[in-house]
């Protein structure tokens, strides 16, 4: 369809904003918001949420749940006292500015016009002490480097000044701009907040969003990812009877060699061509050599295709738990708390728009699935079994790559094309049936 002369105003308005887009990507990238940096979480969000206050939103502080304490007792330097305790560390919120707009409803309308969900975390994988800390921009000006730049400090910056051009131009728009600092971890903390918000309805039962667009960088290419493959995490605990290697040997039932059979057998589970992939590390033990270890833990990822692999693979995995009094014994816990986003019929109608706007624009947008997952399998599982399904589109983000190394970048001009491509879609949705 035909550019809008609104539309165009706010093309204008991001283009304008070339520089700022820039500047604002080098602040947000100097704030190490890796390993729950609370401080520079915390100003990362308050920077962001501050503009969305200023754009008429109402701002809310959920605040988020307790990691289960298996998950990541691996990093403890006692496990085992990790494992007796009921959380540990700051448990960060969920910030949600929500902006209703002034339209009304058709006159017998149950409810308002849908609104836009957009999700994105302020977290990355990197070390706050470490080298890789601010934003280097190459010579010829087209790329740079830095900790989160493409994932997902790009796809943050870009929402923010998306909103504001739609504003400055006088387009009007119903949103929620919602921030989590979990997202790298599993998103534990803000799981049910994801959750309650794709499920948000109005007082007569419709549901206030009708599409949720995620910030996640764009794939190869550009592309935007039409399907995603499912993820579970899990801890193997084999535990045995402890013996001197030299005098009692034989007493002795060896926990590790039971962990090591077990660790054989999920490996065994995997089947890459089939998107089933089951990986297991880091591994633990107390015991010293001259000693028959009587605990031994594995903790591991799981990767699956769709939600039936996914149960299928859990049924599997736990296949030889042991009862507690068996020796050697053997027992699983597993959380497959990123459920698999398949390719729906409203997600594909979502996808029809964003591509509708790429070609107006003159942008290629091109396809493609992975086995990675975000918070979009979250938000389009929470309303999976619903009669009005949410759609879900999650790499609307910057272009680049390099994701979770120290070699990550983005391709600088994508700041301009994917701003403008986000404020669109969001323009359009405003009066779009998906």
């Amino acid at each position: 369809m035909a550019i809008t002369s609104i539309e165009a105003a706010v093309l204008d308005r991001v283009l304008a904003r070339r520089q700022a887009l820039l500047e604002d990507l080098r602040r947000h990238v100097a704030l190490p918001t890796g390993a729950e940096n609370r401080d520079a979480i915390e100003e990362s969000a308050d920077l962001l949420t501050q503009r969305a206050r200023a754009l008429g939103a109402a701002l809310a502080t959920v605040p988020g749940q307790p990691r289960p304490p298996w998950i990541n007792a691996w990093r403890a330097g006692d496990p085992d006292a990790a494992l007796r305790a009921p959380s540990h560390g700051w448990v960060p919120p969920v910030w949600v500015a929500r902006r209703a707009g002034r339209a009304q409803p058709d006159a017998g309308a149950p409810a308002p016009p849908p609104a836009v969900l957009i999700a994105g975390h302020l977290d990355t994988v990197h070390e706050p002490a470490g080298d890789f800390s601010r934003l280097c921009v190459a010579p010829d000006g087209r790329t740079a480097t830095g900790p989160g730049c493409v994932d997902m400090k790009g796809g943050l910056v870009i929402a923010i000044h998306a909103l504001e051009a739609l504003q400055d131009a006088g387009a009007e728009a119903r949103w929620t701009l919602m921030l989590n600092a979990d997202e790298e971890t599993g998103s534990y903390h803000s799981d049910s907040a994801l959750r309650a918000e794709a499920l948000r309805t109005h007082a007569g039962g419709a549901p206030v969003y009708h599409a949720a667009l995620a910030l996640e960088p764009a794939a190869a290419g550009g592309a935007i990812v039409t399907a995603r493959g499912g993820s579970g995490a899990f801890m193997i605990e084999a535990r045995g009877r402890a013996a001197h290697v030299g005098r009692d040997f034989a007493s002795g039932v060896s926990a590790v060699g039971a962990l090591a059979g077990e660790i054989q057998r999920v490996h065994a589970l995997s089947d890459p061509a089939r998107g089933l992939c089951v990986n297991v590390s880091p591994l633990w033990c107390r015991a010293a050599p001259n000693v028959v270890a009587d605990t031994a833990r594995a903790w591991g990822n799981a990767r699956y295709p769709t939600p039936e692999a996914g149960r299928s693979l859990l049924d599997r995995l736990g296949a030889t738990q042991t009862t507690p009094d068996a020796l050697p014994a053997l027992s699983l816990t597993a959380s497959f708390q990123r459920p698999a986003k398949p390719a729906t019929a409203h997600t594909e109608a979502l996808l029809r728009l964003v591509a509708g706007v790429a070609s107006d624009l003159g942008q290629p947008l091109p396809t493609a699935q992975t086995a990675g997952v975000c918070d979009g399998n979250n938000l389009q599982d929470a309303r999976a079994t619903s009669d009005r399904p949410l759609a879900v589109l999650d790499t609307l983000g910057v272009r680049g790559g390099g994701l979770h190394t120290p070699q990550e970048w983005i391709e600088l001009p994508s700041l301009v094309e994917r701003c403008q491509l986000l404020a669109l879609t969001i323009a359009r949705l405003q009066t779009a049936t998906l």
